[in-house]
């Protein structure tokens, strides 16, 4: 089974990318999706030992845990230490349940695939990018989003020249959805000829 990762930088079409593999019947696992149901779930308890505020109702408000991550960023690497075991035995489920079910492909997306060293365990990586100028349109034309808050966020990402550098394919989103929909099929179609 190829395990093919997906990542790409804030605004760059990443979730929408995603979904066009699900659309070509492909099963995605989808970190920050896994992320999200964490914090309903079995990071609870973990993640509110480190901050109590952040839990509301028994859940992680992640608004809270944002704005606390801001006042004290070197808790950040405590709080991946808690959540990123929880994301990773989510995908080795994941990854079991496809291999069971015969899938002959997978695709895991990771939003900080390469920050992380998930390529390691990837057999190839696709990286969704658009050139810079309209991903920064994107990203302000999202409710709250200001250029300082886009600029924290990349600073924390690595360069999208890099990503590209490093990448196996790349799904430049930049030239709209039919382009990019075209793209995810030509990879499909690479990777499963070479399986065969």
């Amino acid at each position: 089974m190829i395990r093919l990762g997906l990542t790409g930088s804030i605004g760059m079409g990443k979730s929408t990318t995603a979904a066009m593999f699900k659309d070509e019947g492909i099963a995605v696992h989808d970190a920050d999706a896994t992320v999200h149901d964490l914090y309903r779930a079995e990071a609870v308890e973990p993640v509110g030992r480190l901050f109590p505020a952040a839990v509301i109702g028994g859940v992680i408000d992640r608004a809270i845990l944002s704005r606390l991550l801001a006042q004290q960023p070197e808790a950040l690497a405590r709080l991946e230490a808690v959540v990123h075991p929880l994301v990773r035995g989510r995908e080795l489920r994941f990854l079991e349940d496809q291999e069971k079910a015969g899938a002959r492909l997978v695709v895991l997306d990771i939003p900080l695939l390469y920050e992380s060293g998930a390529e390691k365990r990837l057999d190839k990586v696709a990286v969704v990018s658009c050139p810079a100028q309209e991903q920064r349109r994107r990203v302000l034309a999202r409710p709250g989003w200001t250029e300082e808050k886009l600029d924290f966020v990349l600073s924390r990402q690595m360069p999208d020249a890099e990503k590209r550098a490093r990448a196996d394919f790349i799904i430049d989103t930049g030239e709209g959805v039919d382009a990019a929909r075209r793209q995810v099929r030509e990879i499909l179609s690479s990777l499963l000829q070479e399986e065969n």
